[in-house]
């Protein structure tokens, strides 16, 4: 990777970054994270209450790319048929019937799924072809989607009545699961004084579909050495309840994390390094990306939901069971 390659890229996410903070108060972990699973080529999917800029800061995000964007608002009535597109029929003046394909919102660049978890699961499922292939198939036609192509997906943690939890198989297409916190005292004053004005803030657009694929390709080029390999797979080989797991995991996980849990991690940890001005992976990159890339993969049994333990907890008890050993 050329050093200037390597500015180049950092300035792009730079100018990213200032783009979106002119819009949005506080979150740059959130923000942060959200720039790996782009330049990961990835989905995410974000959680927090309601009010907290989820869908501002997807839609700002957007903006900053010279990217095409669509909003799904997910609702218990929404089809499948809505997300992907159908076949209509059209009559043209002489009277003859043809069937034309129309595009779903699913058609572009970064698609904003609002409040996923509030369709039904065979509306959900609309999603697992275009998330894993980036193709919809509809009337026995296969359509690719545009390149590069993120579903970007908020859902509300407190609200249980009327929604419907993502099934593990698509919960496990998301390259990373952020965790969107409340904004601290100091950054409600500054939400309040910033959306209370009549002041109109326009975001620049920064980076190309271009720009953002050499900035993907230097991060597939970060080195990884050996034992920082082992060390993602012991960590993820340690969500499995197992004679060598550690007590947490044994006592209150189900299931977990998948062969895509350690390939997030990896991808996850390139981008980080990269974005740190780094060629190769650290042990510390690992560590870094650990949670968002393995909390929506480890799923608790009853033990674990009834007495409200959270992924978070059990991924932490690992990494410090790991602790700085060099495997």
């Amino acid at each position: 990777m050329a050093q200037q390659t390597l500015e180049d890229c950092l300035q792009r996410v730079e100018l990213v970054r200032q783009e979106i903070g002119k819009v949005l108060v506080g979150q740059k972990e959130v923000v942060e994270q959200l720039l790996w699973a782009v330049f990961a080529g990835g989905h995410a999917l974000l959680e927090g209450v309601p009010g907290l800029g989820k869908t501002l800061l997807v839609r700002t995000l957007s903006q900053a790319f010279e990217l095409s964007f669509q909003r799904i608002q997910f609702t218990p009535d929404l089809m499948p048929t809505d997300i992907t597109g159908t076949n209509i029929l059209l009559v043209d003046e002489k009277g003859q019937q043809s069937f034309q394909f129309q595009h779903g919102p699913i058609f572009a660049h970064v698609v904003l799924a609002d409040e996923i978890n509030r369709a039904t699961p065979k509306t959900q499922s609309a999603l697992l072809e275009a998330m894993q292939e980036r193709t919809v198939s509809a009337g026995g036609v296969t359509r690719p989607l545009p390149d590069p192509f993120f579903v970007l997906a908020t859902q509300n943690p407190l609200e249980q009545e009327g929604t419907y939890p993502l099934p593990e198989a698509q919960m496990d297409r998301f390259l990373l699961k952020i965790d969107v916190p409340y904004p601290t005292e100091e950054e409600l004053k500054m939400i309040v004084r910033q959306t209370t004005t009549s002041q109109v803030i326009t975001v620049e657009k920064v980076a190309s579909a271009e720009q953002i694929a050499e900035i993907q390709q230097a991060a597939r080029e970060v080195l990884v050495a050996d034992a920082v390999l082992d060390y993602a797979v012991k960590l993820l080989l340690a969500t499995h309840p197992s004679q060598q797991a550690i007590a947490s995991v044994n006592k209150y996980v189900r299931n977990g994390a998948g062969p895509r849990g350690v390939q997030a991690i990896v991808s996850l940890a390139k981008v980080r390094a990269l974005l740190a001005g780094r060629y190769n992976l650290a042990y510390e990159d690992v560590t870094a990306v650990a949670l968002p890339a393995l909390r929506h993969r480890i799923f608790l049994n009853f033990e674990g939901e009834a007495n409200g333990i959270r992924p978070d907890r059990v991924i932490m008890d690992i990494l410090d069971e790991l602790g700085t050993q060099k495997v």
